[in-house]
């Protein structure tokens, strides 16, 4: 049974995997190829490909925290400092 249509069973209680999560484990699964592929085409080391590949999302990861909040500062300042609508 397709995972969408698992969703409707059981009052709308989903017992399967969601969708949201399916979709981020594939999108890792295609990000950590990829990265591999990249850094070993550029170092020929399965090694160094693979702990690049390994690294790189959890930098990643870090790095879209810090985002989140500034954009998140960034968002409030602009609240604070616009005109309140009519």
């Amino acid at each position: 049974m397709p995972i969408c249509e698992s969703i409707a069973i059981n009052g709308g209680v989903d017992e399967a995997m969601p969708t949201d999560m399916l979709k981020t484990l594939t999108y890792l699964s295609l990000h950590l190829t990829i990265g591999f592929g990249v850094a070993y085409a550029l170092t020929g080391s399965v090694q160094i490909a693979g702990g690049i590949a390994l690294i790189e999302p959890c930098v990643n990861a870090v790095a879209f925290f810090f985002h989140e909040r500034a954009w998140k500062r960034h968002e409030i300042a602009r609240r604070v400092g616009a005109p309140i609508a009519a």
